[in-house]
């Protein structure tokens, strides 16, 4: 009996094959998890005999050159319900089917809390003085009295402010489209851009990447900002330009960032982003817990399932 294959790409957690339900599928399926990140010709060769592909969020660019060269390909999958490193008008162009998964939106709020306390109270320094033998913390900052700037009151961007009712905090939004009323009723006052930067101690990115969110802040929101504020993005690299917000940090005139998106990812070893004063950057782990992956898994076997059964769910349109 001839393997069918299923490769699922960038499993660097190496969680993939364990919380999916991939035995379901049955025994002709061969699913092969690929624990690190592959480009050119590493890429091509893994994708050559694959029937099925499931990516890890915009890990792995798939244009028209690598999808072209995965010549049995019949099925994308990728994890979240968009993907902007997916050619999905190359894929159809070659009668291949593109599905999304859910996702839990709480994952992200969470990890947008963890850098903002993280930075607020400097843990990750005053952890590094317990593990040097030392004993003294860095003095941090009450939330409580403070103002939260949210850039998209989006289902993510509502949780935040959700939470930062319950530290007291004055929550200010702003998003093109966002009417007062609907801030209201989350608690939040809309403001324009412009007042959100310049009274916000902390400003937190909550925006899909479109064309009009690709570089929306710049060096005049930063100019804007207190030299104590902290800008906080979790959402998508490009939304912030990042020569600007280098700029900033060097010049001392924000009191420091919290990245977990970049425009290129994996983030270049010699990026300045990896060991730049006043920057705490993750790597793009806001979706990276056990219960989002169970949610992709779960979702791209039934994907696979239906597909295979001639009923696609969930699929992407171009």
């Amino acid at each position: 009996m001839t393997m069918r294959r299923i490769v699922i790409l960038d499993d660097i957690e190496r969680a993939a094959l364990t919380h999916g339900p991939w035995s379901r599928l049955g025994a002709d399926w061969q699913v092969d998890a690929i624990d690190r990140h592959l480009e050119g010709d590493d890429l091509v060769e893994a994708l050559r005999d694959a029937e099925v592909i499931v990516a890890m969020r915009e890990r792995t660019p798939l244009g028209r050159e690598q999808i072209a060269a995965a010549g049995r390909l019949r099925l994308l999958v990728t994890t979240g319900m968009r993907n902007a490193a997916i050619d999905v008008a190359a894929a159809k162009e070659r009668g291949i089917v593109v599905c999304g998964t859910r996702s839990l939106v709480s994952s992200a709020a969470e990890l947008a809390w963890a850098l903002i306390l993280a930075s607020a109270r400097r843990i990750v320094e005053s952890a590094e003085s317990v593990r040097s033998g030392e004993w003294g913390g860095e003095l941090g900052v009450d939330l409580a009295g403070r103002t939260l700037g949210i850039v998209g009151l989006g289902g993510i961007g509502q949780r935040v402010a959700r939470v930062a009712r319950a530290f007291d905090m004055d929550v200010l939004a702003w998003s093109h489209n966002l009417a007062a009323e609907t801030a209201a009723e989350q608690g939040a006052r809309r403001v324009d851009k412009a007042e959100l930067f310049a009274a916000a101690d902390i400003v937190t990115i909550h925006l899909r990447l479109s064309d009009r969110t690709v570089g929306l802040v710049g060096a005049a929101e930063l100019a804007a900002m207190k030299d104590t504020a902290i800008l906080v993005n979790t959402s998508r690299g490009p939304i912030v330009r990042e020569a600007a917000l280098l700029a900033a940090l060097q010049a001392g005139s924000i009191g420091g960032a919290a990245l977990d998106v970049y425009d290129t990812e994996p983030l270049p070893p010699d990026h300045p982003f990896r060991t730049g004063a006043g920057l705490l950057a993750t790597p793009h782990i806001g979706y990276v817990t056990a219960g989002n992956f169970g949610q992709y898994f779960a979702d791209a076997v039934e994907n696979i399932a239906a597909w295979e059964a001639g009923e696609p769910v969930r699929v992407l349109s171009a």
